[in-house]
Order: C-alpha cells, then structure tokens, then sequence
C-alpha cells in the first residue's frame, strides 16, 4: 500500500469519533422536540447510548452542546417568502406569514428550551439577535412598497413594529401562551400588520 493510498482511507477512530459526536446532536435534538426542555448531560447520554464522559469530550457543557443542535436546526429552516416584491399586496403579506409561520412552528421548542439555558448566554444572544436582524429584513422587503409610502421616520417606527409583532416570541405567546390554532393566529398577524400599515404613526 502506497502512502498516498493510505492518507487518502479515513481513520477508524475519526470515524467513530464523528459517528458519536452525530449520535450526541441527534440525541439532544430529539430531546428538545419532545419535551422543548434544554436537555441534559445524563439525558443525552442515556439517549445517545454513550458515556457521560464522551458527551463532555465533544462539547465541554451542556450549552456548547445546545449551540450545536440550535445552529443545526436553525440551518435547515427557511423563512423566506416566496413572492416578488412587485406582486399584489394580499400575495406578499401571505407569503411571508405563511414563511414565518412555517418556520415558526418548526422551532418552536428550540427557542423554549434556548430561554432555559440562560438570557447571559452570549452565543444564544447572538443568535437571537441575528433572527430578529433577519425577521425586519423580511418584513422590509415583502412590504417594502407600503413602507415606501411613508414618511422617513414613520418608516422606520412601522418597520420595527411589524417586526416585532411578527417575531417568534410573539408567534410562540399566540400558539403556546393563548392556545390560539394556527389558521387563528395567522389572522392575527394578518389583522396586526393591516392595523399598522393603514394608519399613520401618531406623534
């Protein structure tokens, strides 16, 4: 066997060492979608059927653990729109609640078990502050042609409301804190941005 021939096989214990790190994440993952609590050490080690002191070796705490399945999750949810920018109002308003809602409710048990893990955390801060930057981003462009029609200022006061209205925090108090069905909390939203877009900022 050439040396190149043997660089090029992979290692058995990278191997195993990755196939115990993906058993970890996907334990912890499962986890938090059952239960939208932050998992522990001892859980994901009897999940995962690996040692404790395994799952200490791949993430030093429960928290780098967390960040993992966070930015795994977060990485396969797409919540954009699926309108052009000039098509009809009702069209672009759909499409982006339809986008947010979907996505939502996808890491619904993600963000209850993120609050658990502790608002000091900075790296889930970051994060969150991230998902806040992409929300008004969304919301500018899928309504950017009644935001144009405003003042400077009362631009950007309607932007940040919508935004904050349409954050998963707010979608989480309708479905979870007031039990509201999807298709009921959809209209909330629906009426909530019509109220703000049809009336003016008052000084």
């Amino acid at each position: 066997m050439t040396a190149s021939v043997a660089l090029m096989r992979p290692d058995g214990r990278t191997r195993r060492s990755d196939e115990t790190r993906r058993r970890i994440v996907e334990a912890a993952q499962a986890i938090v979608f059952e239960t939208g609590t932050a998992p522990t050490v001892v859980a994901v080690a009897r999940r995962s059927g690996v040692s404790i002191r395994s799952v200490f070796q791949h993430f030093g705490d429960v928290e780098s653990l967390f960040i993992t399945v966070f930015d795994r999750v977060k990485g396969g949810v797409d919540c954009t729109p699926l309108t052009d920018a000039g098509e009809p109002f009702a069209h672009r308003l759909e499409s982006l609640l339809e986008a947010l809602a979907t996505a939502f409710d996808k890491i619904v048990p993600l963000r209850q078990a993120a609050g658990q893990i502790g608002p000091d955390n900075a790296a889930i801060a970051e994060r969150a502050q991230a998902a806040r930057a992409q929300v008004r981003r969304l919301v500018e462009s899928a309504l950017g042609l009644e935001l144009a029609q405003r003042a400077e200022a009362d631009r950007a006061e309607t932007a940040s409301a919508l935004a904050a209205a349409l954050s998963w925090d707010g979608w989480i108090e309708l479905r979870r804190g007031q039990g509201l069905s999807r298709d009921a909390a959809l209209g909330v939203w629906r009426r909530t941005v019509s109220a703000l877009l049809q009336h003016p900022g008052v000084p």
